[in-house]
């Protein structure tokens, strides 16, 4: 028997209520746990402490003479429960089983007393056009998953006859097992969980309670939607097991590539080419959004690479409440590859005409070169 005070112990106040104290016991019980502690002696000599504490304060008479008498008026019962194998007997074993059954889960082997699992989840990959996730779209989905039974509603059982109670579990899906001084509980190896047998099985889904369908489903995609974001669609995942809810689907967005413009959050990029004479003397073109065309002016002088930015022309941030973005247009010189011989002397004469004079980074550039060579050559003396 412990020698710490049950209330310390636990950390709670001798005023406090059995919820508190269910509260309490279930995180530390979680904390030191055997099965979360393995080769752990401290853990262990924690757990039976907790344990020992509780399952005095959960009891009514145990806690009265505890108040009044401390360890005095319990120590004959707590000698009793650990002493002769009263553990499988204790409410604080059952009440274990029963509030961590879904924490730990397959660590106890099962769910919970009686209830089998959820359907699981689904995923659907779909792979929409950049203009469809700015856009939103609805679309149709055909979804392979299982439903409930149509005939039997689930339960597995034919139409007239129920199913009956486990006879190993006596219907709480878990079977209770003794080891040491603290018990665990099992699934049942019988009804694997279910807490019940079905002696007469449905025609229609053997006794499965679920049928393989191929279910149409319209789904609204979010304006905004990005890549590999997913839409949660809840209940349309797989039937659950004899009537239980049915898990959620799960939609996992691709984006296709863009013949002309990347994507960066709710922002687009695109690189346009504009010619020589309209960069040089200037020009009004026509830029792409996903809205149509839009009238931008590029100045004359304008350099390969400059970047123009058009506000709110990007896509809509399903993160941000649907703002849009911006469109950064990357402006490139396009060189002509074919010309006739008649342009080609028109240039070869602009050319000539012009010199480099016209061109200050080139002209700064050939004097940086020529300021290089003749140092070489001093150097070479």
């Amino acid at each position: 028997m412990s020698n710490r005070d049950y209330y310390e112990v636990l950390g709670v106040a001798k005023d406090a209520d059995e919820n508190s104290i269910k509260r309490a016991y279930r995180k530390l019980a979680m904390k030191y746990h055997p099965d979360r502690n393995p080769d752990d002696a401290k853990a262990a000599e924690n757990f039976r402490e907790v344990t020992e504490a509780y399952e005095v304060l959960t009891d009514e008479g145990k806690r009265s003479r505890y108040d009044q008498y401390g360890h005095a008026g319990v120590d004959e019962q707590m000698q009793d429960f650990w002493g002769r194998g009263g553990a499988q007997d204790s409410h604080a074993f059952r009440d274990f089983g029963d509030m961590f059954g879904d924490v730990f889960g397959d660590m106890f082997g099962g769910r919970g007393g009686g209830r089998a699992a959820r359907g699981a989840d689904l995923r659907y990959n779909l792979t929409i056009t950049l203009e469809e996730a700015a856009s939103g779209r609805e679309v149709e989905l055909n979804i392979p998953r299982h439903e409930s039974c149509n005939t039997c509603h689930g339960s597995g059982a034919r139409p007239g006859s129920n199913p009956v109670p486990c006879n190993t579990c006596g219907g709480h899906g878990q079977v209770q097992m003794q080891q040491g001084f603290f018990a665990v509980r099992r699934t049942c190896p019988t009804c694997h969980g279910a807490g019940k047998r079905i002696d007469s099985p449905c025609l229609s889904c053997g006794g499965a309670g679920r049928t393989k369908v191929n279910k149409k489903l319209k789904v609204k995609v979010p304006v905004g939607v990005y890549e590999g974001a997913q839409v949660r669609v809840v209940g349309e995942g797989e039937a659950g097991e004899h009537g239980t809810p049915s898990g959620d689907l799960y939609i996992v967005i691709s984006l296709k590539p863009h013949k002309i413009f990347e994507r960066d959050g709710a922002d687009l990029y695109c690189t346009m080419p504009v010619t020589f004479p309209q960069a040089a003397l200037g020009a009004e073109v026509d830029a792409p959004t996903l809205d149509g065309k839009i009238k931008i002016k590029i100045p004359a002088g304008t350099e390969g690479a400059r970047v123009f930015r058009l506000r709110g022309h990007g896509v809509p941030d399903v993160r941000t409440g649907g703002q849009k973005g911006d469109l950064y247009v990357r402006v490139h010189i396009a060189v002509p590859k074919k010309m006739s011989a008649r342009q080609q002397q028109l240039l070869r004469e602009f050319a000539d005409e012009a010199g480099d004079e016209i061109y200050p980074e080139r002209s700064s550039f050939l004097g940086k070169v020529k300021d290089f060579w003749e140092d070489l050559s001093r150097e070479g003396k």
